[in-house]
């Protein structure tokens, strides 16, 4: 089987740092799905506007190849307990494949990329590679009461997030809301959370230079990164 991109997304996060570990974990997190020509049809897209949700399957095409390993070591369990790589989301997996459920907010049918989805709740990185989009079906996808193994035992914490005025003028106002939720949700790594240790989140074409202590993270810079604007998503 060879798999070829259909589309790729367009968002603020040219890197996976700091991104939403799951899809919906930002629920109005923006993207766009934007085709690949050979399939920008709007053909392809019929009766697709009736569906809240869709399904992306994507690729991992960030991360190193290094051979199978059955053991994976999941940053929610803050990387210091291995499980089997088929009980996990991680990235490093025998065929690099991810699954997502996001939200459709709309089709741009018009416009030089046109269509193009405009989507919510993604988990991926700018550029990221789509392999195929399917409906979400609540009748056949949802199972609220299923069992959600040792990820049931994980639970997220709200962080404080301490933005000086001065230096959040600097980032667009229509940015604003979701850099806050992101740094408020801890973009550090499970495994790695040093106490007063400087951090870079690429976001929106800036660095976010930040420190966290105990419950409170401290924005400590804004600086434009000279990234080219890819537009609003």
């Amino acid at each position: 089987m060879e798999l070829i991109p259909i589309a790729r997304i367009h968002n603020d996060f040219p890197e996976k740092f700091g991104l939403p570990r799951q899809a919906e974990v930002l629920r109005d997190l923006p993207a766009r799905v934007v085709f690949e020509k050979p399939f920008r049809d709007v053909n392809a897209l019929r009766g697709l506007e009736g569906f809240e949700r869709i399904w992306l399957i994507w690729g991992f095409d960030r991360m190193g190849r290094e051979g199978f390993s059955p053991t994976v070591r999941p940053p929610m369990l803050g990387g210091n307990e291995r499980m089997g790589v088929f009980a996990t989301r991680s990235p490093n997996r025998p065929n690099p494949l991810g699954l997502s459920c996001v939200r459709l907010a709309g089709i741009d049918y018009e416009g030089q990329e046109g269509p193009a989805l405009r989507i919510l709740g993604a988990d991926m990185t700018d550029g990221t590679a789509v392999y195929d989009i399917k409906p979400y079906l609540p009748y056949a996808d949802a199972f609220p009461e299923a069992n959600a193994g040792f990820a049931a035992q994980v639970k997220g914490r709200a962080l404080q997030v301490v933005f000086p005025p001065e230096l959040l003028c600097r980032v667009p106002e229509e940015k604003r809301a979701v850099l806050l939720r992101v740094l408020a949700g801890d973009p550090r790594p499970g495994y790695r959370r040093d106490a007063g240790k400087a951090y870079g989140l690429a976001y929106a074409r800036y660095n976010i230079r930040f420190s966290v202590d105990g419950d409170t993270l401290t924005v400590t810079d804004v600086a434009p990164t000279g990234s080219p604007d890819r537009g609003d998503v």
